[in-house]
């Protein structure tokens, strides 16, 4: 007698009802074009059971069940039964000699049983289905209520619903321009106090300790890194146009120039390393500050500011013609106009050490380079957290660098961050990179439609655009 035999066939099932290539075939039994889905809140399983290799005398019978199962739960699918000639007659008269999962219209003689038999069913969908495998149970009996032999024989066993094809999107990242010198600079802005009419600087005057310590913590910045030069330093002095305009070129002068001698007092400067230079009077610190205020006569004061000529004049006239307002610039703005602007020009070293360079990017990534901070990103697994890292703190670093945009943007993409690609994609330029990783941004957010003519468009350009349209054509097809 024949045995009881287990034959699994799976398929990826989701959407849309797809069917295996191959026959499974237990010996006795072939399931052909298997096909299955979930469709809507319910499992559609569909099938050709082939029974040519079966041979089944007048007593015997041949129940075969299909069923889906995870390993600890188990749907039982309706049964097809093949009974000989005696055994569908018993059948049909004892009750107890049927399976519960064979019903009236799935009981068959053998010789009205087609050599194949369609079989369909569907039942509803539960979660754990996903994980399952469907099998095939092929049971045969000899004689009444005997089972003359069962066994197992595992066939083919896969998930029957995995996940579905998503995108898993390639980066196209572009590798900066390697910098030959690093030339950075910090700028700063000090509002230092001196007596009426003098160029001497009193460090402990009136503010002057907080002022003077703001120029001195920005030098310390990089005067006391090894990794850093000093190249240059320049001191511009600006005055208000309170007073005589030949006065105030005095004063201008002679402060940008204490300026510089209190700093050499503190560093030694060679000499040619401070320059200094001086605005007479900053009338443009004041024409931006009418501009933005709610001054009554604001614009008749813009155009006395605006008019050419002689700037006593000038002040004179606002001073005579608008008392009120002059009064309030004189001693809410007029302070703020005499100030001592600098710039700290120094080059920071290369640094080639893929190792040395991720310690630099957690410490102190404000020396790095763009390119740096791509070799060491290639020194990491792609798609690590320490790999990601490198590029948002790059774009941090060069918020406005198109290519630092981009590579934080391609990054984002590779792990789902749409939010913040979609922001840093904003300020990455047209190249082809970026456009492909503005058409994966579509393709991400489901928008096949739009992504795939201008993914097909990059192709010869982007290497990794003709493997998005293959994913998305994949998708589109499932």
């Amino acid at each position: 007698m024949k045995k009881t035999l287990i034959i699994f066939a799976a398929a990826l099932l989701f959407a849309a009802p797809l069917a295996l290539a191959q026959t499974v075939d237990s010996g006795t039994v072939s399931a052909e074009n298997v096909k299955f889905s979930k469709n809507g809140d319910d499992l559609v399983v569909q099938m050709d059971l082939n029974t040519t290799g079966l041979d089944i005398s007048g007593n015997r019978m041949v129940i075969i069940t299909p069923e889906v199962s995870d390993g600890v739960n188990t749907e039982t699918l309706p049964s097809v039964g093949l009974y000989g000639r005696k055994r569908y007659i018993y059948y049909i008269r004892n009750i107890q000699d049927k399976p519960e999962s064979l019903s009236e219209d799935k009981a068959i003689r053998t010789k009205d049983a087609p050599d194949v038999i369609p079989y369909s069913s569907i039942v509803p969908f539960q979660s754990w289905m996903s994980d399952a495998a469907l099998k095939l149970k092929v049971q045969e009996k000899g004689c009444a209520n005997c089972d003359k032999g069962s066994g197992d024989r595992l066939l083919a066993d896969r998930p029957l619903m995995p996940e579905a094809p998503v995108i898993r999107p390639k980066a196209a990242y572009i590798t900066p321009q390697a910098e030959a010198v690093k030339a950075r600079s910090l700028e700063g802005r000090a509002f230092i106090n001196f007596e009426v009419n003098k160029t001497v600087i009193k460090p402990d005057y009136m503010t002057n300790p907080t002022e003077l310590g703001k120029i001195i913590a920005t030098i310390d910045s990089v005067k006391n890194d090894s990794d850093i030069k000093v190249e240059a330093i320049s001191i511009k002095g600006f005055a208000s146009p309170e007073g005589g305009w030949a006065n105030n070129e005095r004063l201008a002068k002679g402060r940008s120039a204490a300026l510089k001698n209190y700093i050499n007092t503190l560093y030694k400067f060679d000499n040619d390393i401070i320059s200094t230079s001086y605005e007479v009077e900053d009338w443009e610190g004041l024409k931006e500050f009418v501009e933005g205020s709610n001054l009554t006569a604001k614009d008749e004061i813009l155009a006395i500011i605006n008019e050419g000529g002689d700037a006593d004049k000038k002040e004179a006239k606002i001073k005579a013609k608008y008392p009120e307002q002059y009064n309030y610039l004189l001693h809410n703005v007029y302070p703020s106009l005499r100030h001592s602007d600098y710039v700290i020009n120094y080059v920071i070293s290369n640094f080639t050490d893929p190792k040395e360079i991720r310690e630099i990017a957690k410490t102190a990534p404000q020396k790095l380079s763009l390119n740096e901070f791509f070799i060491a990103a290639q020194d990491c697994k792609s798609g690590s957290e320490e790999f990601a890292e490198l590029f948002e703190t790059a774009v941090r670093m060069y918020p406005d660098s198109e290519v630092a945009n981009l590579n934080a943007a391609s990054s984002e993409l590779t792990h789902g961050d749409l939010i913040n690609a979609e922001k840093h994609l904003k300020k990455a330029g047209n190249s082809p990179q970026a456009q492909y990783a503005r058409a994966m941004l579509l393709a991400l957010k489901g928008n096949y439609s739009d992504a795939l003519p201008k993914l097909r468009a990059l192709s010869n350009q982007v290497p990794e655009a003709a493997d998005a349209v293959a994913q998305i054509e994949n998708i589109l097809n499932y």
